[in-house]
């Protein structure tokens, strides 16, 4: 399970519970740079998904990849990686950042994509999470009590990884381009995300040729938010489908 911008392996703690449940081995690792003490600053998203890559070559079987947001993004560059010579089990993506080449659907991708030039040469630096972004476009389904604690776990994200993912047309090297990921896809969307809507998810699915579904009641925080449960059942209930499919 691979998370996100700003944030963690602790973001899958809720959903790791059903898939452990039901006979998965779960790994949540931290990205490079997202470990206590530790600074992001000049990772690129090739780095994160090189990282990726490494950690599911080491496992005994092809394992499958499930990413959040920005990690939904690496774990389609680590698919892509790995295609031609371990394709991986299965990719679940839980409202991903879009891959290289994929127009958002909405304004508010559009402002995110140039409102972090405010910073100045951001992509040079770590970029600190500010608590109304999030509160407004990440934790806005979290019960009241839960977003402030949820906010303070978060840590500082490679500016650079963030320009490759939100500014990917100004980006020569194409880094964050996906070919195939050859293997069982599915993408699943929130209705109520303004980060990743429901559009765009679409729109990466069908780059993908990803299974689709979408949430009419959820947003953006789908790992944790109410309606997680639904969210895991889900994915389970796809991923024996696609077993019974290849069996």
């Amino acid at each position: 399970m691979i998370h996100g911008a700003f944030c963690g392996g602790w973001v899958f703690e809720r959903l790791r519970k059903p898939f452990e449940a039901a006979g998965h081995t779960v790994l949540a690792p931290n990205l490079p740079g997202h470990g206590v003490g530790q600074n992001p600053a000049g990772l690129s998203m090739g780095d994160y998904a090189r990282a990726v890559a490494a950690l599911c070559d080491a496992q005994p079987e092809s394992p499958i990849l499930i990413g959040h947001s920005m990690g939904g993004l690496v774990a389609q560059m680590a698919a892509s990686r790995l295609a031609r010579r371990r394709p991986l089990a299965g990719l679940i993506l839980l409202a991903p950042s879009a891959p290289w080449g994929v127009m958002g659907a909405s304004m508010e991708e559009a402002v995110s994509a140039v409102g972090l030039y405010s910073l100045g040469a951001y992509w040079l630096q770590a970029v600190d999470p500010q608590y109304d972004l999030a509160r407004t476009y990440s934790l806005d389904r979290l019960p009241r009590d839960e977003i402030r604690p949820t906010f303070e776990r978060m840590t500082a994200e490679s500016g650079r990884a963030l320009f490759e993912t939100l500014n990917w047309w100004l980006d020569p090297m194409m880094t964050t381009s996906v070919g195939s990921v050859g293997a069982p896809a599915l993408a699943i969307a929130g209705d109520r995300d303004l980060i990743h809507p429901s559009a765009t998810v679409r729109q990466t699915a069908a780059r993908l040729g990803a299974h689709f579904r979408n949430f009419t009641e959820m947003s953006h925080w789908l790992p944790a938010e109410p309606g997680w449960e639904s969210v895991a059942e889900a994915c389970l209930d796809w991923l024996a489908q696609e077993a019974r499919a290849a069996a």
